[in-house]
């Protein structure tokens, strides 16, 4: 990463209330296992599980997005990604859910495709768009 001076990643705040939230979860499908509530301890138990699934992601794959003078270094559960700047393409995708818009950052190279949203990056979608184009175009002038 020594590489790759700017990087984004989710907000630490965000990935420890996850982890608080699956405890209490877990704490409540034991709670709910003793009381013999089968249902109420499976679903507890998935939500607990969903949750922690998340935390992991968000505590294991940290910094999600690097970026620095040689490319671009995107981490997902199926590895490292490296792009150099002459073969990434960025892009901005506006979507519109129930009234309200989703922006997300798209960086394409070839067949490979990654979408990274506000909670992946820890800041808007179209401000470290602004920061990869910025230097972009440093690396290669």
């Amino acid at each position: 990463m020594d590489n790759y001076p700017t990087s984004w990643a989710p907000r630490q705040n965000v990935v420890v209330v996850a982890w608080v939230i699956s405890l209490f979860l877990l704490a409540g499908a034991v709670w709910l296992a003793f009381g013999g509530d089968v249902g109420g301890t499976l679903l507890t138990g998935m939500a607990m599980l969903s949750t922690g699934a998340l935390a992991l992601h968000g505590t294991l794959l940290r910094p999600r997005l690097a970026a620095g003078p040689d490319g671009i270094l995107a981490r997902t559960v199926g590895g490292a990604h490296r792009y150099s700047w002459t073969e990434a393409r960025l892009r901005l995708r506006t979507t519109r859910r129930l009234g309200r818009d989703s922006v997300t950052l798209e960086v394409e190279s070839g067949e490979h495709l990654l979408v990274f949203g506000r909670i992946d990056l820890g800041e808007d979608p179209r401000d470290v768009l602004d920061v990869l184009t910025a230097l972009k175009g440093q690396a290669l002038s």
